[in-house]
């Protein structure tokens, strides 16, 4: 942790994140117990967006995390720009984005359980390594190449892994399709690979070969943020808009089309839900900025924003610190009093007042956890 001056940024992209991780910082038990008070179609269908699906398809849980990913792609334009206007050296530049790199893989296994020292057990994938790697890799080519090129390594990249998750033959897969959960290179490669213990066993959905189109996936946030920043002549804040809309929609129908050859699955990162989820990212990304930073709507984004601006710190702290015990603690007694039905609502109401109060008690310290 450490004291920092909030500098100028785009308010959009901590609305955005914020967004993002409300559903991690129980948005999704707030929308589940509606369905719970309100057992209607709407709500229940609602309800299932907040549930990942079990292997191929899409649902809105399965956005939260590819999100985070491509904000943390948007955000680097900037830094970069601010880190190269202060006279940073690109060794410099080189060494901060490793730094960050390895400490978000670090905080991965920290999470996973490597101050328990039982290695042996441990789980070494995480989602902070697979953000840590995937950002890190992407910025390196950011810095290192210019645009035609990274355009052109980000599409290698999603048609090689489609090549070879498709047409190259599994080991032992014992007949099983190259998209299925028993065939497929991401779990072999984890398997040969990967210490520790897998996620699923034989498998892992943050494992070493699909975090390859989740470089990808930054990369994409990264045009996006590098686009957003151009000043062309002409090009006003209005019209970036509509470039993104119509760059979601391309990317959307490219993503849909290649759901015929490679389906859509999260735990695969098949290049079809990069698309996909790009497409949804850059939509929601030109959604808050036109609102917030273009028309300067900001005082509704308040509540995400303080989500945002701590997003690190929100998702480790729900793992080290018992919320829901201060939570019941606050408002267990109230909560008994209420219809057993509206019980559910009620309690995740209290868990997301206690898990904000505390970012915003950071918020109001200026505390910020900084990777």
């Amino acid at each position: 942790m450490e004291q920092q001056t909030l500098s100028r940024r785009l308010l959009s992209l901590d609305a955005l994140r914020g967004f993002d991780m409300f559903f991690i910082m129980g948005g999704s038990s707030f929308f589940v117990a509606l369905a719970t008070l309100f057992p209607t179609s709407f709500f229940q269908t609602l309800a299932m967006q907040m549930e990942h699906v079990g292997w191929e398809g899409l649902r809105h849980q399965d956005t939260i995390f590819p999100l985070f990913l491509f904000i943390a792609g948007i955000s680097f334009p900037f830094s970069l720009a601010k880190q190269q206007a202060e006279g940073r050296t690109d060794l410099q530049i080189y060494l901060k984005i490793l730094r960050r790199g390895v400490l978000l893989v670090l905080l991965g296994c920290v999470y996973n359980g490597l101050l328990s020292f039982d290695f042996a057990n441990m789980r070494y994938a995480s989602v902070l390594a697979r953000i840590g790697i995937a950002w890190m890799c992407a910025a390196l080519l950011f810095v290192r190449f210019g645009r035609r090129t990274r355009v052109a390594i980000t599409a290698g990249i999603l048609i090689g892994y489609w090549l070879l998750m498709a047409f190259v033959p599994v080991p032992d897969a014992g007949g099983a399709g190259p998209f299925t959960f028993e065939g497929n290179w991401v779990g072999y490669i984890d398997r040969l690979l990967l210490p520790g213990h897998l996620y699923e066993g034989s498998f892992d959905p943050e494992g070493l070969l699909s975090t390859a189109p989740a470089i990808a996936t930054a990369m994409l946030g990264m045009f996006t943020g590098e686009f957003v920043r151009s000043s062309r002549k002409g090009l006003t804040d209005t019209k970036k808009v509509l470039f993104l809309a119509v760059a979601g929609a391309v990317l959307l129908i490219l993503g849909l089309a290649w759901n015929q050859f490679f389906p859509i699955n999260k735990k695969l990162w098949s290049s079809s839900f990069v698309c996909v989820v790009a497409a949804y990212s850059v939509w929601m990304f030109a959604l808050f900025y036109y609102i917030v930073d273009v028309l300067g709507f900001r005082r509704w984004a308040f509540f995400f924003q303080v989500i945002g601006i701590n997003s690190i710190t929100i998702y480790l702290a729900q793992h080290f610190i018992n919320f829901s015990y201060t939570s019941n603690a606050l408002f267990g007694g109230a909560i008994g009093l209420m219809p057993e039905s509206a019980q559910p609502l009620c309690a995740a109401i209290g868990y997301i007042a206690v898990c904000w109060g505390f970012l915003y008690f950071l918020y109001r310290q200026r505390i910020f956890l900084k990777v």
